[in-house]
């Protein structure tokens, strides 16, 4: 904070560092050991200096280790967040991940599939319980819904409308996940399709559910795709490219959509290119992520697409998250003795510091709708 890099070394927090901090936190209207909801409470010695020393990363490891906490998480980080006094720890112990971030291809297809192995394959039983009825794991559409699972509907349905699908048309889902997209679309709107996805639980959960439905489910990575389709979209699943890759991904889409067709990127983004990965989130949630930025979105789309359409409604992520963690918590009992207190208390890191961080709107959601020589007479978005 101010810019201060401080080096850890194992020792308990200083009376002058808790008072340093409490200054800061006030600025955000959190308060050291307060009563508070939002207010941070210690459990143990050192969490302070660990956060100063690591940023992000320790601030995480400190909670998964139980030395500090607070009842409404949510709200503890929509406030550090709306502060700033995140962006005001730089520690240099996360300036080599910045630079490998920024200067390496950590999306490669020998990588690629590593995050399917870490999170998607913790267990379908597990996300059957935290997610909507339709397995849909990615933003909800909240503006006339009561519930996840009417606002996962109305975002399927958003999606099929913003694309124009028809009966008979083909449609790829590139990061498919549970197939709630195609099997929506293909249920509602008379479809084929095909959705690819790194994950291997996912894809068989898929072939199971669905085998009655025209669509196959495939292991594959993007970059392996070389075939024709009517429509295309992807769900939550850019922020798994990574930047060295935008391009290439765009134009794998390109060749892959018919010239009259359209394609949905809808894509979790950060506010400035510069930024870099959060390292807690790659570390211990989503290895090898990447939010892109609009610009970025914008200069790989270039050489193939013109924007037709530009949506964000990343403020429904919020009260998303907060519906995934309500039944996470609910449904945890079921999975104490598999998962352990610290994947309990990491998932629900993740969960509510990401609905804090939507809440104070440093991340986006975004639709876009993309064609690849621009729709005669102009694009409408649907109602």
């Amino acid at each position: 904070m101010h810019g201060i890099s401080l080096a850890y070394n194992g020792h308990a927090d200083s009376p002058s560092l808790v008072s340093t901090v409490s200054e800061w936190l006030e600025s955000a209207d959190i308060r050291l050991n307060g009563t508070r909801p939002w207010d941070m409470r210690l459990h143990g010695s050192g969490a302070l200096k660990q956060a100063l020393a690591r940023g992000s990363l320790g601030l995480g490891e400190a909670y998964m280790d139980g030395l500090w906490d607070a009842e409404r998480l949510d709200e503890f980080f929509h406030r550090l967040i709306r502060a700033r006094i995140d962006e005001k720890v730089k520690p240099l112990a996360l300036l080599l991940p910045a630079l490998k971030a920024r200067f390496f291809n950590l999306q490669t297809i020998a990588r690629a599939f590593e995050v399917g192995r870490v999170h998607y394959d913790l267990g379908n039983d597990f996300y059957e319980a935290m997610l909507d009825r339709r397995m849909t794991y990615t933003c909800g559409y909240w503006a006339d819904a009561a519930s996840l699972d009417a606002a996962q509907e109305a975002k399927l349905e958003l999606i099929c409308r913003k694309l124009d699908l028809r009966p008979g048309m083909r449609l790829l889902d590139i990061g498919s996940g549970w197939g709630s997209l195609l099997s929506y679309a293909s249920e509602r709107y008379g479809v084929t399709g095909v959705g690819v996805t790194i994950s291997g639980e996912q894809a068989a959960w898929c072939r199971k559910r669905y085998r009655h439905l025209p669509l196959e489910f495939r292991l594959q990575d993007y970059r392996d795709l070389n075939e024709r389709f009517d429509r295309i979209a992807s769900v939550g699943m850019f922020e798994h490219v990574g930047h060295k890759n935008h391009r290439d991904y765009m134009q794998v889409a390109r060749r892959c959509l018919r010239d009259d067709g359209l394609f949905l990127l809808h894509t979790i983004g950060k506010n400035r290119t510069e930024t870099a990965p959060d390292p807690w989130i790659d570390r211990y949630i989503f290895p090898n992520g990447d939010l892109p930025s609009i610009a970025q979105i914008a200069d790989a789309a270039a050489p193939h697409f013109v924007v037709e359409d530009l949506h964000n409604f990343g403020a429904d992520y919020d009260r998303t998250l907060m519906a995934w963690h309500e039944n996470f918590e609910a449904a945890w009992p079921r999975f104490a003795d598999r998962l352990g207190e610290r994947f309990h208390r990491m998932w629900r890191y993740y969960l509510l510091s990401c609905a804090g961080a939507f809440r104070a709107r440093s991340v986006q959601l975004w639709q876009v709708v993309l064609s690849p020589e621009g729709v005669a007479g102009g694009y409408r978005r649907p109602a």
